[in-house]
């Protein structure tokens, strides 16, 4: 036998050895179960930081887990930022063109904009609680793990999907009533929420695999899938509202034409490079799986739905003390603050990833350092930006609606909001972290904080009390108490880090 065969057979070998209690053993190829038994128990005696066996220097757990923290954080974060502040751009375009219609269109929008809350929740439930568990799994050396999980999180995102199409199509005109709409707004209602609700399995599904990519340091496919959606939805928007004068109707086209874009295309990009293929042969829908994207995923279903609640008490709150022009003023200040909210939200996704897969390898000092990163940049982001807003309140309220009544209601409401949203930096980042280390209870108190535990007592209270004032200050007095709450949660994680 020559030297070069040797070695080739030896080369070979090593190819299937795998670490059995501090030893080696081989392992031919049709050993899978065996292998991956062993990889799980020797996980407990891998130190923090350790890459798993099998790993080779350069890929993706080395770069997760070695490069400089800020660094990381900075590079994962660029491509959350700006699909974030597109997905916010093209969110407030259906407010900004159905605006030159007319204030009922335009509340009308704003009106539906608590159901596509509702769709959006379920779709960050099944993606930040597939993807935070695969995340972690990935940083343990669990490939397999989180392969399930992955194609688990998306199928029960299609199931939900076409459940919420098929039931609010049933019920759409008992839905619009409850969402506050008037008789001047129903016809406009029905027929923007129609269109939304078909539209409701490609939405849930693209949320589902953006965030799956996030959490695999996977951020610029994820950021390209949501680009050419909003392309498709801003190219749209003008060619069916005001060229083919659709109305409102045109507005939802653009809109589910968009999500079906951003689906296509981020399915392209789930198969591309290191990323984990979905496959349906990986689907299980058990009880082990549903509890982990419950841990996992119940903060965000807590935050988006108690943010569609909250919409809708303020839409009638504001109906009933101002009518249509402080429904309309109050839905164009919350598209203003998405949008000002999407750059942090952006950065806190950057370092999600970097949180959950870190955390997952038992680094928790690259955790902390992370988190009060995050918290400075984005404090100092919103001081700004809120300055900004303020300064010319008036002004970015005009340009999606000239209506003086409309100007009026929304001037002293976005006033009011950016007064505090730099506490929005510490309030993001601790939800986002307590969510990415499995904290699911805490989590799930922080996310329900602001748009529910404090909001709805004061949505109903202040409004009797205040009148149109209390209305247009509720959302400010929620973020000051979420605060107060926050911060002591945020303490008992990070003392032991």
């Amino acid at each position: 036998m020559s030297d070069q065969y040797k070695m080739s057979r030896l080369k070979r070998g090593r190819q299937h050895q795998v670490p059995q209690k501090g030893r080696y053993s081989m392992k031919t190829d049709g050993d899978h179960g065996a292998g991956h038994e062993t990889e799980h128990k020797t996980e407990k005696s891998r130190p923090a930081g350790a890459a798993p066996a099998g790993k080779k220097q350069g890929d993706r757990y080395t770069y997760m887990t070695q490069t400089p923290v800020k660094e990381l954080i900075r590079k994962l974060a660029v491509p959350t930022i700006i699909s974030m502040l597109v997905t916010g751009i093209y969110n407030t375009a259906d407010t900004f063109f159905v605006g030159r219609i007319s204030t009922q269109a335009t509340a009308a929008v704003g009106l539906v904009f608590s159901v596509m809350a509702i769709i959006q929740a379920l779709g960050f439930f099944c993606g930040h609680g597939s993807g935070n568990y695969l995340s972690r799994m990935l940083g343990a050396g669990k490939k397999q793990e989180a392969n399930e999980m992955a194609a688990t999180g998306f199928a029960l995102s299609l199931l939900l999907g076409v459940t919420v199409a098929a039931l609010g199509i049933l019920w759409q005109s008992r839905i619009a009533e409850a969402i506050g709409a008037t008789a001047s707004t129903m016809k406009d209602t029905t027929s923007y929420m129609r269109i939304i609700l078909l539209g409701a399995p490609f939405m849930m599904g693209q949320f589902v695999i953006n965030n799956q990519l996030r959490f695999q340091g996977s951020a610029v496919f994820a950021m390209i899938g949501l680009m050419c959606g909003a392309v498709m939805n801003l190219v749209l928007d003008p060619l069916l509202i005001l060229g083919l004068h659709m109305g409102v109707r045109g507005a939802a086209i653009a809109t589910v034409c968009g999500q079906v874009t951003s689906f296509i295309v981020l399915c392209i990009g789930s198969r591309r490079g290191e990323n984990i293929r979905l496959h349906i042969r990986n689907v299980h829908i058990n009880l082990h799986f549903l509890k982990e994207i419950i841990n996992g995923g119940i903060p965000s279903l807590f935050r988006q739905g108690l943010a569609a609640v909250a919409t809708l008490l303020l839409n009638k709150a504001a109906g009933q003390m101002g009518g249509d022009a402080a429904i309309a003023g109050m839905s164009v200040v919350t598209r203003i603050l998405m949008l000002v909210v999407c750059g942090v939200i952006g950065f806190g996704q950057g370092y999600q990833p970097v949180c959950s897969f870190n955390y997952g390898a038992g680094l928790k000092h690259r955790v902390k350092e992370g988190y009060f990163f995050c918290v400075k940049c984005e404090t100092v982001f919103l001081l700004i930006a809120g300055a900004l807003c303020f300064a010319f309140a008036p002004a970015l309220v005009g340009v999606f609606r000239d209506d003086p009544d409309v100007i009026a209601v929304g001037t002293v409401a976005l006033r009011c909001q950016v007064a505090v949203i730099p506490l929005m930096g510490v309030i993001t980042t601790t939800n986002m972290m307590l969510q990415s280390i499995g904290r699911g209870v805490k989590a799930s108190i922080t996310a329900s904080a602001r748009n529910g535990i404090f909001f709805v007592p004061l949505i109903l209270v202040l409004p009797r009390a205040l009148g149109l004032t209390g209305v247009e200050i509720t959302q400010t007095c929620a973020d000051v108490l979420t605060l107060f709450l926050t911060v002591p949660l945020a303490y008992s994680e990070l003392r032991n880090m």
